[in-house]
């Protein structure tokens, strides 16, 4: 794990992953409750304490491997069916790992309707937009690395710009998450910032899951694991970028 120089103090970012039209209610990936977020996450963008703020965009081909209509039937099926995903070969990591991939709907078309963020989204308070998961070889739930880990997703055309960077750019030392989904993009993302050595939080209000029974309880006990905190609107981290100090 890297180490964070702090010697700048707290200088928190705030990460609002996914909140877009085929992620929310009533298309076929929407999240239940995904649209009732607005409204806290804007709240929270305009908080003056963030040093910067970034949104993060699926932005998929049509052709992407994650998607069941890619795939023949009969184990094809969105949401229950899985395929073996090979990695896609990047410099530096195993060429020869697979690892089961949980098929989807179609969703967030490169420039299509369902590929927007919600609207109402006060996208000018973000500072910077990094669209993921371009490659069609591979899942990218995090908007850091690839499902195999791979970091320069940038370089091989899998995300548009590089999110590390742009925090490393702006000496961040925590990163605060809320988006969707709790128990996919947004744990994933929020895990690999810890990796990266950034004092991570989650906002519990902030998330809602794809799997809405389960899939919090769960990604909460996968998120403390790996050294993220998961935090509540009223707690003290959260109250450091509210009054910006």
């Amino acid at each position: 794990m890297t180490s964070i120089d702090t010697d700048n103090g707290f200088q928190p970012a705030l990460i609002v992953v996914d909140m877009q039209e085929d992620f929310c209610p009533p298309n076929p990936l929407g999240v239940q409750g995904g649209r009732d977020l607005v409204p806290l996450i804007n709240e929270i963008i305009q908080y003056p304490g963030f040093v910067v703020r970034v949104a993060t965009q699926d932005f998929h081909p049509a052709t992407h491997i994650s998607f069941a209509s890619n795939h023949p039937a009969p184990n094809n099926n969105p949401f229950e069916s899985h395929i073996q995903m090979t990695n896609p070969a990047v410099v530096g990591s195993d060429p020869t790992a697979t690892i089961a991939q949980r098929l989807w709907p179609a969703h967030c078309v490169q420039n299509t309707p369902g590929a927007e963020i919600l609207p109402a989204i006060r996208m000018d308070k973000i500072d910077a937009v990094v669209k993921k998961g371009m490659d069609e070889r591979v899942e990218m739930y995090s908007a850091f690395a690839d499902a195999f880990g791979n970091r320069d997703c940038k370089a091989t055309g899998g995300a548009s710009a590089d999110l590390e960077a742009i925090l490393r750019e702006k000496g961040v030392t925590d990163v605060f998450v809320v988006g969707l989904a709790g128990d996919y993009c947004v744990k994933h993302t929020a895990i690999d910032a810890a990796e990266r050595g950034f004092k991570t939080f989650v906002i519990e209000e902030g998330v809602k899951c794809v799997d809405a029974v389960s899939g919090w309880q769960e990604a909460k006990v996968e998120l403390a694991a790996r050294g993220v905190k998961v935090v509540g609107l009223d707690g003290l981290e959260v109250g450091r970028v509210k009054v910006g100090i």
